[in-house]
């Protein structure tokens, strides 16, 4: 049977993705002979990607924004929770009245995954420049370390990530009345971001309809070849009832079939707004 080499070329990236498929229609069968195979895995033969070489880099391709987010994960002792919600809601004031040009997006605790634990979103507008300054500002200011280290005595835990926004994904906005979140974490395998992008830039199309897609990033300073995908919805039921309708729309299943081989790991964790969250 004839091979088929099927091009496709995002609109957003203008980068092209060549899949070299061993026939014009895409059919995985359970029964494919394994013995007839050399030492590479046969499906790694299904998705042959190939990504074109390019003199900017992957951050300024799949984003265009000179906007830096900062993801915080804190893990909380579980006796210290209302007195670090207290804690962190004056650094979120303090960070307000500093004239750092810095937001707070939203603050959440998890309720499903990883117990004791708050989640919160800060926006830096003016890149890492802006960053730096933030960082030398707090350095000298006495009520911020007073903060800092009160905040110690109440978690377990800190880790902080930088990430850029997707420039395909809807623009962040908050959200009101009462919405669960969730955050859809994946670790994708080196050197696949770009093809990552390519397929999520179609497949975010497939879940506009409900409103439900909150924010998606990509790791720059951290955790690299880190994405993540914050989901809001009114409720767990919604949350079901929408991920069953995308599978049912023409097109979903072969984006999740293209991006799957790129993963290496994946979890997810529902949560609630903090009180003080500026969406709810």
């Amino acid at each position: 049977m004839a091979s088929a080499v099927v091009k496709l070329k995002n609109l957003v990236t203008g980068i092209r993705i060549v899949y070299n498929s061993p026939s014009c229609t895409r059919t995985l069968s359970t029964s494919h002979n394994f013995r007839n195979e050399s030492k590479d895995n046969w499906f790694s033969k299904v998705f042959v990607r190939k990504i074109e070489p390019t003199k900017e880099s992957h951050s300024r391709l799949l984003s265009d924004k000179d906007v830096i987010y900062e993801l915080q994960t804190h893990n909380i002792r579980p006796d210290m929770m209302e007195k670090y919600i207290s804690n962190y809601e004056k650094h979120c004031q303090l960070m307000g009245s500093s004239g750092i040009n810095a937001e707070l997006v939203g603050s959440w605790s998890v309720i499903v995954g990883d117990q004791d634990q708050a989640f919160h979103v800060w926006r830096y507008i003016g890149g890492y420049a802006e960053i730096d300054r933030a960082r030398v500002t707090f350095a000298k200011n006495n009520e911020y370390r007073r903060l800092w280290n009160e905040q110690g005595q109440c978690i377990r835990a800190r880790h902080n990530q930088y990430v850029l926004t997707f420039s395909f994904w809807p623009q962040i906005e908050s959200r009101k009345d009462s919405n669960v979140y969730e955050v859809r974490n994946y670790v994708l395998k080196p050197g696949t971001m770009i093809e990552w992008g390519n397929n999520w830039a179609r497949a975010i199309s497939f879940r506009r309809e409900n409103d439900e897609a909150f924010a998606g990033f990509f790791s720059q300073i951290g955790r690299l070849y880190n994405v993540h995908h914050i989901w809001a919805y009114s409720d767990l039921q919604s949350r079901k009832e929408t991920r069953e309708a995308a599978w049912r729309k023409p097109g979903w299943d072969e984006c999740v079939a293209y991006t799957v081989p790129l993963i290496q790991q994946m979890h997810t964790k529902i949560m609630v707004p903090l009180p003080f969250s500026p969406t709810q």
